[in-house]
């Protein structure tokens, strides 16, 4: 759900930039988020970053005012796996606001390659989940996506476009699904995000929603300083689920990154620090002067810091210098560990 605004973490996140999605064949996979999503081609950055991974294809596609990304990564990794219900650490999913539940369900139903997660169609859930209306399908590779449509009383500013055109307005948030709240909140904190939502999801139409039985997830918004959308959901179900250590490889199709974009280089140097046994990519240098890494969060999921520049915005004059990064430990990726879920008590959010 929307996420309010937060206090200012000093030199920390400033947004989410974008999300990027891994494909096998992202122009083809382009053709259905245009098609049946309404996504726009995007603006390309004029020196695009891999955060040191071996990119080969960038289609950058928009929605409303978010930015999408679809990559191809040499060598090619595995395809999506399955049906991953939502408790397994390495689900996300991207949610899609839209303005008419009906007129966006029927676009998606009339282009092929898409499969439904929800079981019985778009769910309107109960006021304590957010009283939303919520879909769930997956893209053509696997990737899980959602539609949410708030109550007409309840909508956001943020989503009050009544000339939009299209009734799919814009990506309000990516969730991820993680096995303790507390850890994961606290690392995203250090990243200078914060919380901005909680809620406890139960009952029928979450089950029917997630296609998962007797569902209880604790649902926490994080949130940057401006609360623009998109913002980040940390989805964590309770109880005792099968759930085995993400293997997650970054050029699987499911390796999904988030973008932050960092207050500073600065900002970014000491995240890579705070963090050195979670680095997949250390700080790269580019030429227009700004810097990229990859990390992983607890559970596995992958994210993207970036300094130095704002997609599709004029590089700002003089702008900082990222070389001379100190050294960081050694140490490279830190598997996921399943060794602690969500059997916390009721009542904790």
């Amino acid at each position: 759900m929307s996420a309010a605004p937060v206090s200012a973490s000093p030199a920390g996140a400033l947004r989410l930039a974008r999300v990027v999605l891994v494909a096998a064949e992202p122009d083809r996979l382009a053709g259905f988020y245009r098609d049946a999503l309404g996504f726009a081609d995007a603006e390309a950055p004029p020196d695009p970053a891999s955060a040191g991974l071996p990119v080969t294809r960038t289609v950058p596609l928009r929605l409303g005012d978010q930015r999408l990304d679809l990559v191809a990564v040499s060598p090619a990794g595995r395809p999506y796996p399955g049906d991953v219900p939502g408790f397994i650490p390495l689900f996300q999913h991207c949610a899609i606001i839209v303005s008419d539940m009906a007129a966006a369900h029927a676009r998606l139903s009339a282009r092929p390659g898409w499969r439904p997660i929800s079981t019985d169609g778009p769910v309107r859930l109960p006021d304590s989940s957010g009283g939303v209306t919520a879909f769930k399908f997956r893209d053509p590779e696997g990737h899980p996506l959602e539609f949410l449509a708030f109550p007409p009383d309840a909508t956001p500013t943020a989503w009050r476009r009544p000339d939009a055109g299209t009734p799919c307005l814009g990506l309000d948030h990516s969730a991820i699904s993680v096995a303790d709240t507390a850890r994961s909140v606290a690392f995203y904190e250090s990243l200078g995000l914060r919380v901005a939502s909680r809620s406890l999801n139960t009952g029928p139409e979450q089950a029917r929603l997630d296609a998962v039985a007797d569902p209880t997830v604790e649902v926490t918004g994080l949130g940057f300083p401006d609360g623009h959308p998109p913002h980040v959901e940390l989805l964590c179900y309770r109880g005792d689920y099968p759930r085995a250590a993400s293997d997650l490889a970054a050029n699987d199709v499911a390796a999904t990154r988030l973008v932050l974009e960092m207050a500073d280089g600065a900002a970014l140097r000491a995240a890579c620090a705070a963090h050195a046994g979670r680095i997949v990519s250390r700080p790269v240098p580019r030429p227009d002067g700004g810097a990229d890494a990859l990390l992983r969060d607890p559970d596995g999921h992958l994210v993207w810091l970036t300094a130095g520049y704002r997609v599709g915005a004029r590089q700002a004059a003089g702008g900082m210098t990222m070389r001379g990064f100190p050294p960081l430990p050694a140490g490279g990726e830190r598997a996921a560990s399943p060794s602690r879920w969500c059997g916390k008590p009721a009542g904790r959010g």
